[in-house]
C-alpha cells in the first residue's frame, strides 16, 4: 500500500437532490446521494466560486493498491493508525482504491502514518521498531 497525497483541497458540500444540475460543470471527484441532499466533493476553488461552504479544507490521500469491494481489514488498519495519530479521516472506497480525506493540516502526518502502517506490514518481524 502506497499512500498518495494528491495536489489540491477539497470540501464536501450539501446541496438539494434537484440542484444537482446547476453544480455538474463544477466537476465534483465524488457525490453520493442521501436522503437529506446530494453530497458533492468538490475541488475548494470550485465550491468558493460557486460560493458554497469552503470548510473545512481537506487534502485527498490515494491508496496505490487495488483492493477488493468486499476484503476486510483494510479500512480498520488505516482508520487505527490516523486515530492512533489523532487525525480524524473521511473514507471513499471506489472500485479501485481507496481515498482517504483529512484536514488539510494533517495531510503531512496523516501521509506518514499510513506509510508507517505500510512498511510494519511489510516487514512485520519489524514492528516493534
Amino acid at each position: 500500500m502506497e499512500p498518495n497525497l494528491i495536489e489540491g483541497e477539497f470540501v464536501f458540500c450539501s446541496l438539494p437532490p434537484s440542484a444537482l444540475s446547476d453544480y455538474a460543470h463544477l466537476k465534483p471527484i465524488g457525490m453520493f446521494q442521501e436522503k437529506e441532499g446530494m453530497t458533492l466533493i468538490l475541488p475548494i476553488d470550485a465550491a468558493r466560486q460557486a460560493k458554497l461552504p469552503a470548510e473545512p479544507a481537506m487534502r485527498m490521500i490515494s491508496l496505490d493498491v487495488h483492493s477488493l469491494l468486499e476484503a476486510v481489514g483494510l479500512t480498520a488498519a488505516f482508520a487505527t493508525a490516523l486515530g492512533n495519530e489523532d487525525i480524524s479521516a473521511n473514507v471513499i472506497a471506489a472500485y479501485y482504491h481507496d481515498h482517504i480525506f483529512v484536514p488539510s493540516a494533517d495531510a503531512e502526518r496523516a501521509v506518514a502514518a499510513l506509510k508507517a502502517l505500510s512498511n510494519r506490514s511489510k516487514n512485520p518481524d519489524n514492528s516493534t521498531r
